[in-house]
């Protein structure tokens, strides 16, 4: 049996070495089983942990060998620990009550929602800032869609009440040099690029504010939901910048040039309904009701044929791109072409002659 601690470990840094990545794997005896670690220190000192929930305890190694109370395991044990934490090569912040959580979370729901999958933004302490920890999220996110077969429709959300992204992570921009700027919004601008080419429709639900980066977010959805207290802004020129995630190409594709421009020139904020009126959302509905709306379209594109939802989206985003309407139409003419030798056209016609409910598999 391996030994590992019942409180999950996080925030690994280290001291006098650039790199060093520690695992402890211990062979014990099978009565020893899942020992609580209270305390993996190297000097005494008292931290508040990043996630605000618990606290980190940074004892000497001799504390650690020497304590009673704060080990439940054998002696050997904490000599080894011990041993490792001498030379102050490392500290390991220990939460004693429960992990950092992830600032994006994935569910694949299930039956009769089998195909939705639901995105939400989960960093309450920054209402939803785009930090480089959440950018990953993100990415990873968007490459497990990508990956996955079973998906048929994304609803992109968030779980923070009255706010869906605040934008670019400012406090943690401004400790960033000019490269690192430039790199974090290059990142951006591609994992919002990557989302808006996913082959799954997506769902942007807006609740409350999406301003900056949290705007061009759902500006790289295909449909956008808001509740009737949102609130939109694209700032940066206030910040001397320019929205640099695909802010000054996608608005105005949606919303028109003229719009585009004086939201951009300005700055300024606009509401719900104003959004509504121009085209960028979809549906305004009454407030804390955007999901729910949401869910209800995604539940209507999920029983549609999956292999012409795709091919409806890449016809029609292919042939956005291009001025020229006849190589346009080829475009749809090619992606049509590949649905007629299918099995869920062949369903199609036999529901219908039927008069039943398609069962498409996507093939």
């Amino acid at each position: 049996m391996y030994f590992f601690p019942s409180k999950f470990l996080c925030n690994i840094f280290y001291l006098n070495t650039s790199l060093l990545v520690l695992r402890l794997v211990l062979s014990m005896h099978s009565s020893l089983t899942m020992y609580r670690m209270r305390s993996l220190f190297s000097r005494s000192t008292l931290y508040s942990n990043s996630c605000g929930s618990a606290s980190v305890f940074v004892a000497s190694a001799d504390q650690v060998l020497n304590s009673g109370s704060a080990w439940k395991s054998p002696k050997p044990l904490a000599i080894a620990v011990a041993a490792l934490c001498h030379h102050r090569l490392f500290i390991i912040r220990t939460l004693l009550l429960e992990t950092c959580p992830k600032p994006v979370k994935m569910k694949r729901l299930s039956e009769p929602d089998s195909g939705i999958v639901d995105l939400k933004l989960e960093r309450a302490e920054a209402r939803n800032a785009i930090s480089k920890e959440m950018l990953r999220g993100l990415q990873n996110a968007i490459d497990d869609i990508g990956r996955d077969s079973s998906a048929k429709v994304v609803l992109l959300s968030s779980s923070i009440p009255r706010v869906f992204c605040a934008g670019a992570d400012l406090k943690e921009r401004r400790l960033m040099s000019t490269v690192e700027v430039e790199q974090f919004v290059s990142s951006l601008r591609l994992t919002f690029s990557l989302l808006e080419a996913l082959p799954v429709p997506t769902v942007a639900v807006i609740e409350g504010a999406a301003l900056g980066g949290g705007l061009e977010m759902a500006l790289s959805c295909d449909l956008r939901i808001c509740g009737e207290d949102a609130a939109f802004s694209l700032p940066e020129t206030g910040l001397a910048i320019i929205p640099g995630a695909g802010g000054t190409q996608r608005l105005p594709r949606i919303v028109g040039r003229s719009i585009a421009k004086e939201l951009i020139y300005t700055g300024r904020r606009f509401d719900a309904k104003e959004a509504f009126s121009m085209g960028l959302v979809n549906y305004c509905v009454p407030a804390g009701e955007a999901y729910i709306k949401a869910l209800e379209i995604a539940r209507d594109i999920n029983g549609k044929g999956p292999l012409a939802i795709k091919l409806a989206k890449r016809a029609i985003d292919e042939g956005m791109r291009h001025i020229d309407l006849s190589w346009a139409m080829s475009v749809e003419e090619e992606c049509y072409k590949e649905l007629l030798h299918t099995e869920d056209r062949l369903e199609g016609l036999a529901a219908f002659a039927e008069k039943r409910k398609p069962k498409y598999l996507g093939k």
